[in-house]
């Protein structure tokens, strides 16, 4: 259904990383999961009237608050679509984590009701009453929810959505959840034993975790995550390929909503090449990464001596020397040197590995006392820099 609708509603439905169609895509499957839902409240509540279970009930009031979630993402969606504006100048991208991350408070606070509820009927139990039409009610709803939490991921898979993903995942925990009541309503009837509030109360648990779950995957898009590796690898291949650029380093991603991407980098350049045609590359690079990645980038040069052969040598040095004193793979950039009448300063950057638990000064006096140990007077004059994308390359 979604991909008739979409067809419909799209010139180029394949386009998945235009923010155009990644927003009807947003929107198209908030309003049809918003109707699914409701038509799914209205079953199981009749269902759990006719039967009087309690677990049956709140799964049709869970359903209701999913619909409220499709509501949020839809919304979501259509604000992330908004351009650009003056207190918003990279755009509304974030409203889609934003939606999220509500979504995933909804479902944490509907658990928590259940299991309140479900506690409750634990200690004082109500007798639940067999049903045909209550019982192909929630076998139609599994089947229904399986539908839901198969469209979603796919569509999420697609357009890179973590919204999209924490709905495919409440789609599928609510599939778990309406299966466990089934189950407890046929053993209430087979067997005479009553379960039904622990199927609630495990009903509530796996709310709780789809909630858990859903909430993560939107907080660390919010809080700022690393950036997908393959695009890391395509940014750094693009750059590579002009031979005026040596080396990349200091390369960080902010995402400011999906498919709005902003990249600054390092390019290190010949240090005697001229200045006018390596600033005409950088212009060329950053086109293209605009144009093949739609990222925009700034790119600063870098100069590097490349003529200076003991300066190269020296660098290399320095570097061996750091890794071996802080025994772990410490890269360096920007190196220059200045040779003064009693030592030799040694300046250049010195990118420390996150898992290096050690303070930046402490990281600063380590360096100085390895570099110390180089034969020739050298003192290190050091900027302490942390990977943004993992050990650093160049």
């Amino acid at each position: 259904m979604i991909r008739f609708l979409a067809k419909i509603l799209m010139d180029k439905p394949e386009e998945y990383e235009n923010p155009a169609v990644r927003r009807t895509y947003g929107m198209l499957c908030g309003a049809v999961g918003i109707g699914l839902n409701i038509l799914l409240f209205a079953a199981k509540y009749l269902a759990g009237v006719l039967s009087r279970s309690i677990a049956i009930t709140a799964d049709a009031f869970n359903n209701l608050s999913d619909a409220g979630s499709s509501v949020i993402t839809l919304l979501g969606f259509k604000i992330a679509g908004r351009k650009a504006d003056s207190e918003h100048p990279f755009g509304h991208g974030q409203a889609e984590y934003v939606a999220g991350l509500i979504v995933a408070i909804v479902i944490i606070f509907m658990g928590f009701d259940l299991a309140k509820s479900s506690i409750e009927k634990i200690f004082a139990p109500e007798p639940v009453e067999f049903s045909i039409v209550s019982t192909c009610i929630l076998g139609a709803s599994i089947l229904v929810k399986l539908y839901m939490w198969f469209y979603n991921r796919r569509v999420s898979a697609k357009i890179d959505s973590s919204a999209m993903r924490a709905t495919a995942t409440d789609s599928l925990s609510d599939a778990c959840a309406t299966l466990a009541v089934l189950i407890s309503t046929l053993v209430a009837h087979f067997t005479g034993v009553n379960i039904d509030a622990y199927a609630g109360a495990l009903v509530a648990l796996m709310i709780l975790w789809a909630g858990y779950n859903a909430a993560k995957d939107t907080i660390t898009p919010l809080l700022g995550r690393a950036p997908d590796p393959e695009l890391v690898r395509r940014i750094r291949a693009i750059v590579r390929e002009y031979k005026e650029v040596i080396g990349v380093h200091d390369l960080i991603v902010h995402e400011y909503g999906a498919g709005n991407l902003m990249v600054s980098l390092h390019a290190e350049v010949p240090a005697d090449g001229d200045l006018n045609e390596l600033h005409d590359v950088i212009d060329v690079i950053e086109q293209r990464l605009k144009r093949e990645l739609n990222c925009h980038a700034v790119i600063h040069m870098d100069p590097l001596a490349t003529n200076d052969s003991l300066v190269g040598e020296t660098r290399q040095k320095v570097q061996d020397v750091i890794r071996e004193e802080l025994n772990a793979p410490v890269t360096i950039h920007d190196f220059r040197m200045v040779t003064g009448p009693t030592h030799t300063n040694v300046i250049f950057d010195a990118v420390i590995p996150n898992e290096l638990s050690i303070s930046d000064e402490q990281a600063r006096k380590e360096i100085n006392r390895a570099v110390s140990k180089l034969p020739g007077n050298y003192h290190a004059v050091v900027t302490i820099d942390k990977p943004y994308l993992g050990e650093e390359e160049t």
